[in-house]
């Protein structure tokens, strides 16, 4: 775990803008009507229909995607009471969890007051604002009674995330740790180490689940709760053992089958572990340090199902995993509570995801592959991105049906592809691209099919039902390494172009590729000879009808992948070249960014190809054209140079296609800003056009742009290498493409393949 200084988290919570949370605009406030719209006179309007009905808040304002986290500051994470505003930066922090897991807007609340009565008096005078509140670091037994006043008074979700997140997430993984030792929640003996607020709320959930009162023992910090005790709090009192002449934890823990730990660091020992019974289960959750270390726990016997609070060791019971999941599903219904039934579901759906395949970023943050339902990974990591879509929608499905939601959901599917735009785990393009993909899947070659990202993605792609994969290696060493990797093959193809069976598909690749090129003096020998590189052979499954489409790039260089694309499959006619395309889907729009590979120093007849590819691209993903040819001057203004080759690229294509939004040369600042341009130069054919498809100049700048447009704008998704020209669909990929990427790629190719069997249709007919 990275060590923490004071003078690292001063510094990050100073430097630049103080703090962590900001407010930004979601509408437009530029022009003068914007702003007559946003405030006086227009908002008015909105205010009059919220008096006719309440409920219409939702509709008009953020109420409904806003949290307001409150505290008082008396128990701020382990440095007790430090009062309200010391506290402000753990609640900005909080805020700044809500927005980037959940996708919720947070404003902080520090109260300055001790007086449950009085603090809940400020909380209700306040609430209208807010669609929920999540109470923060408030010191127990106070918080008991703040938490449940606010839920008789207010008709908003209330939760104390002290309590109930981490009851939540620890009993998801008490389920699961029970399962793994094969043991059964009505039978185990459980002891509770800590009486605080998050411990009474952990014990209330799991005899929630099932577990039996009698089975279980809490200690405080005076040893063990019994019911001889005096002065015990009703929380302490509700757990209060009279059964067994017990008094310590280490009397308490043995023969226990669970030691669930919310107090303070190493007061169990290795002897207290031994002690337990078989596979112990040990929730060890102080923080930052455990009641006993993972190395000690793990020392002291083998069979030990082991948790903590901290990231760097397996099964964190972390409270994000839980809170922005629900009341991001509370608010998406407009619940009027956060209930039982809504806990118990967002337990159940956290339980059940760590029984499925783990998706690749989540291996790739944690720098493994093996994460499988087991021992040491029993409970989903935090960076999970499917938690939003399933743990949201389970909070939601139950809220509507306890009778808490003011909305309703009937579209289950269309809800969860938007909780995964919310968060730009997938874009309204990228599911379109797979919707459409899966009408018509295409068998699809995968060059590098021993590289695990393209295993991965074959895999993915098969699963979503995008395409019928074909892997090129060799079959045991992919064999070996889909086990490695926990993938399923079954279903996908695997093609040893080495192997001796293949020799009659090699020689029938070589006929063809020699017959076609014999005038450029290829033999048939040096054409067999070629047929053992994977792109040969692959993009010759294509040529030959064996196959749809192809997908390369991981380990082949571009120069390479470019002159068998040309040898193999060969430019389309009526252009002498063909390039890429990236897509950018940023905040502000979705732009073609032509030529990213292909075309280092293109002259102006390259340039004209470029720009009829791209108007075409263009229209195949459905878009209308609207092309700014890009250099480092505006319409004439350079006579030498690059400028003269755009301009005459241009000239040619207003000429030759009348009807196509082009215009050019001009500056990238031009071409995205339609006011500035519109007014500097009112003669461009773009006027009153905003431009998606920007042609540039070179290479260098082209490929320049989308790659510092993918560092710098985190918002943004890139798609792409998208081929443009070639007879066939043969796509490529980046070295550095995510399994998401060659994914997207994949989907592409298969709408590319689909199409060209259309027209090919369409011919013969």
């Amino acid at each position: 775990m990275v060590k923490i200084s004071k003078e690292a988290a001063l510094a990050y919570h100073e430097e630049g803008r103080p703090g962590k949370i900001e407010v930004k605009p979601t509408k437009p406030y530029r022009t003068q009507t914007d702003l007559s719209l946003a405030y006086s006179p227009g908002v008015a309007y909105p205010c009059l229909e919220i008096q006719k009905n309440p409920n219409d808040v939702y509709k008009y304002t953020d109420k409904g995607n806003l949290v307001a986290v409150i505290s008082n500051g008396t128990a701020v994470l382990g440095l007790g009471d430090i009062g309200a505003m010391s506290g402000k930066p753990v609640m900005e922090g909080k805020g700044l969890l809500f927005k980037i897991y959940g996708g919720i807007d947070v404003f902080d609340i520090e109260i300055n007051e001790k007086d449950p009565e009085k603090f809940c008096d400020t909380v209700e005078r306040i609430a209208p604002s807010f669609g929920g509140i999540n109470l923060e670091d408030i010191k127990a037994p106070q918080c008991f009674y703040i938490e449940e006043r606010l839920k008789k008074t207010l008709d908003i979700p209330v939760m104390h995330d002290d309590q109930h997140g981490t009851a939540i997430i620890s009993a998801a993984g008490l389920k699961n740790a029970l399962e793994v030792a094969h043991k059964k929640i009505d039978e185990v003996k459980i002891v509770v180490n800590g009486a605080g607020a998050a411990a009474i709320s952990c014990t209330k959930l799991y005899c929630a689940l099932g577990a039996k009162k009698e089975n279980i023992v809490m200690l405080d910090s005076k040893g063990v709760i019994t019911k001889d005790r005096e002065n015990l709090t009703p929380q302490k009192e509700l757990f209060a053992t009279s059964r067994r002449n017990i008094h310590t934890l280490q009397e308490a823990i043995k023969g226990a089958d669970v030691f669930v730990g919310l107090s303070k660091g190493n007061i169990l020992t290795q002897d207290m572990i031994r002690s337990m019974a078989k596979q112990p289960i040990v929730f060890a959750l102080a923080n930052p340090v455990p009641e006993i270390s993972y190395e000690d726990a793990m020392a002291s016997r083998p069979d030990v199902l082991m948790s903590t609070g901290r990231s760097d060791y397996p099964n964190q019971i972390n409270n994000v995993i839980g809170f922005p999941y629900i009341f991001r599903g509370a608010l998406d219904v407009h619940a009027k509570a956060i209930n039982e039934e809504m806990k118990m579901a967002a337990v159940k759906a956290i339980a059940d995801l760590a029984k499925q395949p783990v998706p690749d970023i989540v291996n790739t943050v944690y720098h493994v592959t093996d994460l499988t339902f087991g021992p040491k990974y029993f409970i989903p990591k935090p960076v999970d991105p499917r938690l939003i879509t399933e743990v949201s929608a389970a909070v939601a499905k139950a809220a509507i049906d306890s009778g808490v939601a003011r909305k309703n959901i009937t579209d289950w599917h269309t809800y969860k592809e938007n909780l995964k735009q919310l968060l730009g785990q997938e874009t309204k393009l990228t599911r379109k691209l797979h919707d459409t993909a899966r009408l018509h899947p295409q068998r699809v070659v995968f060059a590098e099919g021993g590289h695990p990202t393209t295993m991965k993605a074959a895999v993915q792609a098969k699963q979503e039902g995008i395409c019928q994969p074909i892997l090129l290696g060799n079959v045991d060493r992919l064999t070996r390494l889909a086990k490695r990797l926990e993938l399923d093959l079954t279903g996908i193809d695997i093609v040893d172009m080495r192997a001796d069976k293949e020799q009659g598909r090699r020689a029938t690749f070589a006929k063809h590729i020699a017959e076609k090129r014999a005038r450029e003096g290829l033999t048939f020998e040096e054409a067999y000879d070629k047929m053992y590189e994977r792109n040969y052979f692959g993009m010759s499954m294509v040529e030959t009808g064996d196959a749809d489409a192809f997908i390369t790039g991981l380990y082949t260089r571009y120069s390479n992948t470019i002159k068998v694309a040309k040898e193999v499959i060969g430019i389309q006619p009526g252009f002498g070249t063909f390039g890429t395309m990236h897509i950018v889907n940023s905040p502000k729009g979705i732009y073609f960014i032509a030529d990213t590979l292909i075309n280092r120093h293109p002259n102006n007849n390259i340039l004209i190809d470029l720009a009829r590819l791209s108007a075409h691209t263009v229209k195949f993903f459905n878009e209308e054209p609207v092309i700014a040819m890009l250099s480092y001057s505006n319409f004439g203004t350079d006579i030498e140079g690059s400028p003269v080759q755009v301009h005459e690229a241009v000239s040619y294509m207003q000429e030759h296609y009348p009807d196509l939004a082009i215009d050019g040369e001009m500056q990238v600042n031009f071409a995205l800003n339609k006011e500035l341009r519109d007014e500097k130069y009112p003669f461009t054919r773009l006027k009153n056009k905003n431009v998606n498809t920007l042609v540039f100049p070179n290479l260098n700048s082209a490929n320049g742009a989308y790659k510092m447009l993918q560092a710098l704008s985190p918002d943004s998704e890139i798609i792409g290498p998208i081929q443009m020209g070639l007879n066939k669909p043969i796509h490529f990929t980046d070295f550095e493409a995510s399994v998401a990427d060659v994914v997207n790629v994949t989907a592409i190719a298969c709408i590319d393949a689909y199409v060209e069997k259309v027209k090919a249709t369409h011919m013969d007919k």
